[in-house]
């Protein structure tokens, strides 16, 4: 008896808030170095290549707010209404 193939479907899973970002120009280069940059006024990721050419992922600090009224009067949280996350 021939055993069962699993197969996994490459489709990505929906995911509220979630975006996916490719960068189809590094397909297929080499990665010479990745270099981590923290201070107070720059944070970045500097992804290198063997070809003398760079990704730099730059991160900026934002804040998310997660707007939810609740009726606390029985002492547990009732849910009355949730909003959409806004970012700044």
């Amino acid at each position: 008896m021939a055993a069962n193939k699993v197969t996994r479907s490459r489709a990505r899973k929906k995911v509220p808030f979630r975006r996916v970002l490719s960068f189809p120009q590094t397909k297929g280069k080499i990665i010479a170095d990745v270099e981590l940059s923290l201070s107070s006024d720059y944070r970045a990721v500097d992804i290198r290549f063997q070809d003398k050419t760079a990704l730099t992922l730059s991160f900026e600090p934002c804040f998310r707010i997660a707007p939810v009224l609740a009726d606390w009067k029985t002492g547990d949280c009732k849910l009355l209404k949730r909003w959409k996350p806004v970012l700044s």
